[in-house]
């Protein structure tokens, strides 16, 4: 009896490992298929061809650029003139004089030529590439990804050999390994060379390692970040030697692979630093090192389990065919949604390493990148796609990797200082739509995507950190950032003559343009909708925070006393939607990729069916106006947009619309998913798996209207299942199993003796942990 459950245990968890692997029966063809390794450093990604094998590596701070003070500060002299266009409803006009004398000095991003200009751009690290010889027709084709234990392989079967690759980014010891094993002895034999584009200074093949060295440009002078690489190759049996820049493997029983790359933005010599890994890592064992690497790894990712129960898996079905069929019928596989959900999880553990001190957050890439000039640099978008990176985290119970972005914002409100003098005379701190490693806070190049501050929504993050982890010396360290926002904004808010409101200005909805009374096209306003949420929300937190650490700060009377001529969260217009702008301007493009004036319902709290029903109503009008379809990253925001609508069939179609597969049929891309998951903007962009993943995690638990909501918005097809692991505001954990649609049992935890509110199928509940 005993050994029977034993066998029927094994067999659920192979079960349940298969619900966590992307699988394929083909190589890839193109980067967008190829699987995604990260340890948050370094980065790998093999296309698993059968002879010509191709592994894209990254490196998180691989950046072209440097250090540059672009601001204008002579900028600050024409604001008084532009609100005063402003006022006089002559938004063309004073679009004009925002393009001519409020953006940045300098080349600003150089979009397509980020490598030449002091911004940079983010840059694929290089290729390594296999010659592998395998000799007659291929069977059994196989290669995976599993997100349990961050592993990928490829596995080949030809004249009756059994060909195995295993590839994984140690989360313990920061090396990328590759381990080649065969079914019959002396069988492997493969050529191997690395390949960079540009900017590879020295290329040396010293017995059994390939070492690399460079320097990226720095867009003034050329001498930017220095990199380094080292490749070892470690075989049993057979021979090796070097020839042409390759090494060269004959007739071995088992190679291992060791890579390790690294740069100098870190502080250290990135050659000794990438010469020591190779020297620590590559005398080991592979089990040891394997066994290292998966338990850091699961510790993190293991810390939430989410089952959606299936009439019949799909977990046999090849990834790339799944997607497609939850495209057709999302309702005929809940664990495709699962999946989707935890490879956002795998992401976001893959693309940042939050122990280390100088870590970076995951760019528009995460950190993955098969390009030297990356799509829009690869750089951090502040108008909600760096944001949008980060939006899961809480919530999936990975808050330590908030952390970086977080650094990432204490940083910009430093450089942000210099920006808030040279555009507005004014204290405090303010950045743009758009930064870079190096700091980057100015305006962009153009009014009508650069002129949107982001500072008010960064710091959001940093408000939301603390509502989750409670963490009161946390807060005592970024009051003053959210201080020092804060003052910016209440020092250059202007007062609306037509309704007396205090009101951002100049400023844009995001990306978003209007049509003036006189047929002109134009994006430069005062105080859109976004705005005012945004510092109504960022003035509430900041008044909370000196209330929890009992700072008895006189600045807060100052902005208590603005709040009440702040406008409302929400306007609703004469079509019953909430307005975007502070005038019902016509729309040039009613289903803009934007939906920035729905801030209100997400991120923040301001918009809900319970405490504030008539303007969830307006959000849902303006949300069916707006339509389901957009970019990757658009219909993840609307996925999170219907869960906090307590939607959750509406929610599930728009991750059905985010799946739909991103290539067609002669091969071009449009919006939604790339075979390996990756998102389509199109191009990749991570913030929409990043999104996705989010509204999944919206949709079971909420805990921002001051109770913790079970199951807000979940789908009808996800009628049975539970989660674990789960985190609410207050730092509680939280379980939860359902059948039929209906909460059957859940725990919390947390500090005990701490009070909790809950609504648990629809009833009001008070527990205490």
């Amino acid at each position: 009896m005993n050994r029977f459950i034993i066998v029927v245990l094994a067999l659920f968890n192979v079960a349940h490992a298969q619900e966590l692997t992307l699988w394929y029966n083909k190589p890839a063809e193109r980067w967008e298929e190829s699987l995604p390794l990260g340890n948050g450093l370094l980065g790998m990604m093999p296309n698993g061809k059968v002879l010509d094998e191709n592994i894209v590596l990254n490196e998180i701070s691989m950046w072209s650029g440097s250090a540059e003070d672009p601001n204008n500060y002579e900028a600050y002299k024409s604001v008084g003139q532009i609100q005063q266009l402003l006022f006089e409803g002559k938004n063309d006009e004073a679009e004009k004089l925002v393009n001519q004398n409020f953006v940045c000095s300098g080349a600003g991003s150089g979009y397509g030529r980020g490598a030449k200009v002091p911004y940079g751009c983010y840059q694929n690290f290089g290729f390594l590439n296999f010659h592998h010889f395998i000799e007659g027709d291929v069977t059994n084709y196989h290669r995976e990804l599993d997100l349990k234990t961050a592993t990928a392989k490829t596995l080949v079967t030809a004249n009756g050999i059994s060909f195995t690759r295993e590839y994984f980014t140690s989360f313990h010891d920061n090396v990328g390994v590759i381990r080649l094993t065969a079914s019959k002895q002396q069988s492997i034999s493969f050529t191997l060379g690395f390949y960079r584009e540009e900017n590879v200074s020295d290329y040396k093949i010293d017995n059994d390692c390939i070492t690399i060295q460079g320097r990226l440009p720095n867009g003034k002078d050329g001498y930017g970040l220095k990199f380094a690489s080292q490749i070892r190759v470690v075989s049993k049996g057979g021979e090796r030697k070097n020839h042409d820049n390759q090494l060269i493997v004959r007739n071995a029983d088992e190679v291992l692979i060791f890579i390790s790359s690294s740069t100098d933005y870190y502080g250290h010599d990135p050659l000794a630093y990438v010469q020591q890994k190779i020297k620590a890592n590559s005398n080991g064992k592979y089990g040891t090192l394997y066994k290292r690497h998966q338990k850091k790894y699961s510790e993190v990712f293991n810390r939430v389990q989410l089952h959606l129960a299936d009439q019949k898996s799909k977990s046999n079905v090849p990834t790339d065919e799944r997607i497609a069929a939850f495209y057709e019928n999302a309702n005929q596989d809940n664990g495709m949604a699962a999946l989707y959900y935890q490879f956002g999880r795998y992401l976001s553990i893959a693309s940042t390493a939050p122990e280390h001190e100088n870590a970076l957050s995951p760019n528009l890439q995460g950190l993955w990148a098969h390009q030297i000039n990356t799509p829009w640099n690869g750089d951090y978008h502040l108008n909600i796609n760096a944001q949008m990176n980060h939006w899961g985290v809480e919530v999936s119970n990975l808050s330590e990797y908030h952390i970086p972005f977080i650094k990432l914002i204490k940083r910009l409100s430093k450089e942000g200082t210099k920006t808030a003098k040279a555009y507005y005379n004014a204290p405090g701190w303010v950045s743009y739509m758009m930064t870079n490693v190096w700091g980057y806070t100015a305006p962009g190049e153009q009014a009508s995507w650069g002129a949107s501050t982001s500072s008010g929504w960064l710091c959001n993050h940093l408000w939301e950190h603390y509502l989750f982890t409670e963490d009161e010396s946390y807060l005592k360290d970024i009051y003053p950032v959210l201080k020092g926002a804060a003052e910016f904004y209440q020092a250059t808010l202007v007062k609306d003559p037509e309704t007396g409101w205090l009101v951002t200005s100049p400023s844009v909805s995001p990306e978003n343009a209007f049509k003036l009374p006189n047929g002109k096209v134009t994006a430069v306003v005062m105080g859109p909708t976004i705005d005012n949420q945004i510092v109504r929300e960022l003035y509430e937190a900041l008044i909370k925070a000196n209330q929890i650490l009992g700072l008895n700060d006189s600045f807060i009377d100052t902005i208590k006393h603005d709040l009440k001529s702040l406008p409302p969260a929400v306007v609703v217009s004469s079509s019953g939607r909430v307005m975007e702008w502070l005038k019902d301007y016509p729309e040039v493009e009613p289903r803009h990729r934007h939906v920035s004036h729905l801030y209100g319902l997400y991120p923040a709290n301001f918009i809900s069916p319970i405490s504030t029903p008539e303007w969830a109503d307006a959000a849902k009008k303006t949300l069916d106006v707006r339509g389901d379809e957009g970019t990757g990253w658009s219909r993840a925001w609307k996925i999170l947009f219907w869960a906090r609508l307590h939607d959750g069939d509406h929610a599930l179609e728009i991750l059905r619309q985010l799946l739909r597969p991103a290539f067609d049929t002669n091969g071009k891309a449009g919006a939604g998913t790339y075979p390996n998951l990756f998102c389509a903007h199109p191009p990749f962009q991570i913030d929409g798996n990043f999104g996705g993943s989010a509204g999944i995690g919206e949709m079971l638990v909420q805990s921002h209207d001051g109770y913790i909501h079970l199951l807000p918005a979940l789908p009808s097809a996800w009628k049975d299942g539970s989660v674990k692991g789960l985190k609410a505001r207050g730092n509680i954990t939280v379980d939860i199993t359902w059948k039929n649609g209906v909460v059957t049992d859940y725990n919390i935890s947390g500090k005990k003796g701490k009070q909790v509110e809950l609504l648990v199928n629809g009833r009001r509940e008070n527990r205490v942990i």
